[in-house]
């Protein structure tokens, strides 16, 4: 018998809609999942059974009545907490964020979302205002990985990919900088979605300006097009966002892939030394994709690492955003987040100026890229998931988190839509992720392929060892 906590959010409504369960019944298993795993992995801030339950009954009444409030009444969501969500505080993993307040305010991703008729089941764990790939924090210490509690799970959108592969909600909200949702996502064997920036409104505005983008992480690519069918809808407060969209990201998921041009970049262009066992994954899910119709070329983008760039844009927000804090409040952060934050203050306007014209270039690059090819596919990341509470895996000789995620921050810089989708696992069992990119506001595009490859069988891997 399929346990409740296997369903994704569109098999749960489904069920919803037929009278088979009720969202009380998904919450209570949910929750029940969630109080389980929380002492091995430590994927939640925060757990509001009360709320989710009462939440839970009112949308089960709505179904009773015929009268479902939107898209995903009932399904239990789990929320970043970066995003503000109404009702508690938003602590974004540090020590000199007050819980005291109204706290009376949703982000707009948060907002549609309960407009829906979602149910908030809690709060999943950041690194210190988002700041790297890992997900450790002095607020709220370790999140571990669900396929090995040793390892890490990825970041910063850490503790909502381990929530969702271990059934604690089939889908969680994230945030994505350099590759937050895409990191964890691969490390955790799920599906994750950067959307094209400003798809997703976003509020207050990230101190990282317009690399941070708003992403579902969720249990496939078929949950991923439902959940962006609601949090894409508009929000004044983000002045940022695209246009509304026409259509539904649901009405052209299934279809496929045949005809696409497609280019597999296994390195990009002998620029980043990939782990054998994950070259091998990702290149069968390539395979996969030809097999199905679509035209593959091994072909790399046109451009250099843009790291340093990066480093330049990303170390300055991260110097803002902290940089009301008196003394004796800075050393409550991280000591990596210190670190970066004294980088940034040093970069003077003309150094951070200097680094958009390097975006820029990018960003031409790319889209004459994509001028010959639909698609670009990657590796997600070069290795599996690493020891639990270390920036950089052991021995590599990185300084910062980017040393070891050279696939995935591009594609902030460029605010292109780019997904992670499970291909395998290494001799560990360790989940393995391949990237899919597509041009600027061809989301719908991505998670076409996406389908494509969980349809064909290309996304199964084994469930994780944890819970």
């Amino acid at each position: 018998m399929t346990e409740l906590t296997d369903l994704t959010a569109v098999q749960l409504v489904d069920a919803f809609s037929k009278g088979e369960i009720s969202p009380v019944d998904a919450t209570r298993a949910a929750l029940r999942r969630a109080r389980d795993v929380q002492p091995t992995v430590n994927a939640f801030v925060r757990i509001d059974s009360d709320e989710a339950l009462a939440q839970a009954e009112a949308s089960t009444e709505r179904w009773r009545r015929g009268e479902p409030r939107g898209l995903v009444d009932g399904v239990p969501v789990s929320v970043k907490d970066i995003l503000l969500q109404r009702g508690g505080p938003t602590l974004r993993g540090s020590k000199t964020v007050s819980a005291a307040g109204a706290w009376d305010e949703d982000a707009p991703s948060v907002a549609r979302l309960r407009e829906h008729g979602a149910v908030f089941i809690g709060k999943t764990t950041t690194p210190e205002f988002g700041w790297k790939g890992v997900t450790d924090s002095p607020q709220s210490g370790i999140t571990r990985n669900p396929y090995d509690p040793a390892r890490t799970a990825g970041g910063s959108s850490g503790g909502g990919a381990a929530a969702v592969a271990l059934g604690a909600a089939p889908v969680s909200l994230g945030t994505d900088g350099g590759g937050s949702v895409r990191i964890p996502g691969s490390f955790c064997g799920i599906f994750a979605l950067k959307p094209t920036y400003g798809r997703v409104p976003l509020y207050p505005a990230s101190a990282f300006g317009t690399l941070a983008h708003v992403g579902p992480m969720t249990r496939d690519a078929a949950d991923a097009a439902l959940l962006m069918d609601v949090i894409s809808g508009p929000d004044w407060r983000d002045w940022s966002q695209l246009a509304p969209v026409e259509g539904s990201f649901r009405a052209g998921i299934e279809g496929g892939v045949r005809g696409l041009r497609i280019a597999y970049s296994p390195s990009l262009g002998n620029q980043v030394a990939v782990r054998p066992v994950v070259a091998a994954a990702v290149r069968r899910a390539v395979e996969s994709l030809a097999a199905q119709g679509a035209y593959v070329e091994e072909a790399d983008p046109d451009f250099t690492d843009p790291v340093e760039a990066f480093h330049t844009l990303w170390f300055s927000g991260a110097a803002r955003v902290v940089q009301h804090l008196p003394p004796d409040r800075r050393k409550l952060l991280d000591a990596g987040l210190q670190e970066i934050c004294a980088q940034g203050a040093r970069s003077s306007a003309l150094d951070y100026l200097a680094a958009v014209d390097v975006r820029m270039e990018l960003g031409r690059r790319m889209g004459r890229f994509h001028e010959t090819y639909d698609l670009l596919v990657t590796p997600t990341l070069p290795i599996t998931a690493f020891e639990a509470g270390a920036e950089v895996p052991k021995g590599s000789g990185h300084r910062r988190w980017t040393g070891w995620t050279p696939f995935t921050y591009p594609f902030n810089m460029t605010q292109q839509p780019a997904a992670t989708v499970p291909c395998g696992v290494d001799r560990d069992g360790l989940p393995i992720g391949v990237q899919i990119v597509a041009a600027r506001h061809a989301d719908a595009l991505v998670l076409r392929a996406a389908h494509a490859l969980y349809e064909a069988g290309g996304a199964e891997i084994a469930p994780p060892a944890v819970g």
